[in-house]
């Protein structure tokens, strides 16, 4: 219950003279008295690295997978004072270069041990990391080299492309690229014709013993990195975070971690897979090299993330709720092809062991029986010794939630937090089935309430209390990198404005930007509305869309090719996926569907799909229709979809008249 969990700090307050109403401020009962002090000498991220290649030298540090012949072998790893040691030459190098305590320093590339070398260098010499999305596209990565006045980028080899493309003409401002691995005469070549030195990942370690320099320890406040957020409209922004930050979110997970009876050991795995140029992957490894724990790297191919798992075989997974989407439709769809008497079996096990966990009992306990027939089975899907699963990103559903807890055989839970919170600002609590649908609480190191939200009738003294979700604590960024304006309007007295959400549990019900209200005068959670619609089988992808000026929704919808095949074979239909796609019968059937759905989840009249759009193409970045977190850009679907939108008006219109 959320009274274990959570504690009021500060009542909540009507508002007056123009002011906003706001709701009570919640911490974690961690930090009831105050927010706890962080250790002696470990006041940075580089403090945190340094302390653990000095504590666990002999521990396996970084994993990753070589290729022969195109197929990925065992995973090889480094120790933590092999990479201690490669940090200081690559620091030492880039120092030999030029590079003083500020300079901005780029990191391209697929998540791999490069990647966490250079960042910890950027650390331990005081310079500012600027991660580049591996997705971004040269724009982005043009606009953020010029924005952030950077020196010199560590790029993968696949990406050197794209930096000494003619269309990165920041790339120009570049002393210097180092690759992840070797480099090429053509780029060589290209490097040299704009100006820029490029060098090889050995040649670079080699400059560094050549030309050793001590660290130059950073400052609790100094700026650690500059993390651009991809944003889901304009240009990225770029999140100021400073070393204190870093330092205090892990000091907050490891006070939450020990409230459990199963502790985090040396021996636990994780398997990084979300892109390092994320926050949440960042900091998650940073806590692991805390507890001199491994870190094994996917192979950088999400489609082959199931090999991955199988080989490193993790103990720790975190993913966002897409991912948990994918597990969950696979495991329900091997449970459909189980003899009736097997599937039957299957879904008493299920319920049996949900009643034992809604009576307290955990996880571990609830069932162990049901676990041995049937359950083991699941958890061997992620390579049988998972033992905490965190969801992140977007809110999940209470569907898979729940079934993650009763089928994974691990502890499971939900966490809120953004780029500008430096990880998770709320988590939930494992085996608190009265959490599931929720993100959960305020972390160790933040304050949360809900401020109001009059023109949607959001008031967070009401009950159920709702409003714009305010985050104030010792992780909140320092700001906007050269954007003043923007960082006054979401910081205001100390509290972070982000998004929307009642006792001190925060519920996501919709992004505040991501609500409008049809010509009728009635508001529209879309994001809500389109992970309701994602349940319909027939559906891979769904954009909801209306406006003002229209008193009724329609969609745009990706089928789920399997499920598309099926309903063909059934309905005596043939031909390429595309061509099913163009089918009025399907789009008569998916309609159907969606409409079934929203009966089933008591939608109100309003938030019923009345018209739908079939693309073969699930939303992708190539088309700049997502963002690389796989958040829709809403102006930009519209922009791509508008004459089908307008056509499909124009034929609902008329069909009412």
């Amino acid at each position: 219950m959320a009274e274990n969990h959570t504690v009021q700090v500060e009542s909540g307050r009507p508002g007056k003279d123009g002011m906003p109403s706001v709701g009570p401020v919640y911490r974690s009962k961690l930090a009831k008295n105050g927010f706890p002090p962080l250790d002696p000498g470990m006041a940075t991220s580089w403090d945190v690295f340094r302390v653990a290649a000095e504590k666990y030298p002999g521990n396996r540090m970084l994993g990753w997978r070589e290729f022969t012949s195109g197929k990925a072998g065992r995973y090889l790893w480094k120790t933590y004072k092999q990479i201690y040691e490669e940090v200081l030459h690559v620091g030492s190098a880039l120092r030999q270069l030029g590079a003083e305590p500020g300079s901005r320093i780029g990191i391209y590339g697929a998540n791999c041990p490069q990647w966490m070398v250079a960042m910890e260098a950027c650390n331990g010499y005081s310079l500012i990391c600027v991660p580049l999305y591996d997705t971004l596209g040269s724009g982005a990565i043009n606009y953020i080299i010029e924005h952030a006045e950077v020196d010199v980028v560590f790029v993968q080899d696949k990406n050197m492309k794209e930096i000494l493309s003619a269309d990165c003409k920041s790339a120009q401002r570049l002393k210097s690229i180092v690759s992840f691995a070797s480099t090429t005469r053509e780029q060589i070549d290209a490097a040299t014709n704009s100006g820029v030195k490029v060098h090889s990942w050995n040649e670079f370690l080699q400059m560094g013993k050549e030309y050793p320099s001590d660290p130059l320890p950073p400052q609790p406040l100094d700026i650690c990195t500059i993390m651009y957020t991809s944003g889901t409209s304009g240009n990225p922004k770029g999140v100021i975070l400073t070393h204190e930050s870093h330092a205090t979110f892990v000091k907050g997970v490891d006070l939450y971690m020990e409230q459990f009876d199963d502790k985090m050991t040396v021996d636990d795995v994780y398997l990084s897979f979300l892109p390092l140029a994320h926050i949440l992957d960042r900091v998650i490894e940073e806590y692991f090299f805390h507890k001199g724990a491994s870190v094994g790297y996917f192979q950088g191919n999400i489609l082959a993330l199931r090999d991955d798992l199988m080989e490193l075989k993790p103990t720790f997974f975190a993913g966002v709720p897409r991912v948990f989407e994918r597990i969950h439709e696979g495991v329900l769809k091997a449970v459909a092809e189980l003899r009736p008497l097997r599937r039957m079996i299957f879904n008493i096990l299920y319920n049996h062991k949900l009643s034992w966990m809604r009576a307290g009992y955990s996880h571990k306990t609830a069932s162990p029986l049901a676990d041995m027939l049937a359950f083991h089975k699941v958890k061997a899907r992620l390579g049988g010794r998972i033992r905490l699963i965190i969801s992140g990103g977007a809110p999940l559903s209470n569907e898979i939630e729940e079934f993650l807890r009763v089928t994974s055989c691990a502890y499971c839970v939900q966490g809120y937090g953004m780029t500008e919170t430096c990880g998770l600002s709320s988590i939930g609590f494992p085996d608190d089935l009265s959490l599931v649908g929720t993100v959960g609480v305020a972390s160790t190191y933040s304050e949360l309430r809900l401020e109001e939200v009059p023109e949607m009738g959001y008031d967070p003294l009401a009950v159920p209390s709702r409003g714009e979700i305010c985050i104030r604590g010792k992780t909140v960024f320092a700001g906007y990198y050269k954007n003043h304006e923007l960082t006054k309007e979401v910081m205001i007295d100390g509290w972070f404005h982000t998004e929307m959400s009642p006792d001190g549990v925060l519920k996501i019900i919709d992004r505040k930007k991501n609500i409008f209200k049809l010509s009728q005068g009635e508001y529209v959670a879309v994001e809500y509305l389109e992970k309701v619609y994602s349940f319909t089988p027939i559906v891979e992808d769904i954009w909801v869309y209306g406006d003002s000026f229209q008193s009724m929704l329609v969609a745009v919808v990706a089928p789920h090719e399997d499920n598309t095949r099926r309903w063909a074979e059934l309905n005596g239909r043939k031909g390429s996926f595309t061509e099913l796609c163009a089918l009025e019968e399907l789009k008569k059937y998916i309609l159907q569907q969606l409409r079934a759905v929203a009966e089933k989840n008591k939608l109100r009249g309003f938030e019923y799909i009345k018209g739908i759009v079939v693309d073969p193409l699930p939303f992708d970045i190539e088309r700049d229709l997502v963002t690389p977190t796989m958040k829709k850009k809403r102006g930009q679907l519209l922009k791509y979809y508008q004459s089908d939108i307008e056509k499909l008006y124009r034929t609902l219109t008329e069909g009412r008249k």
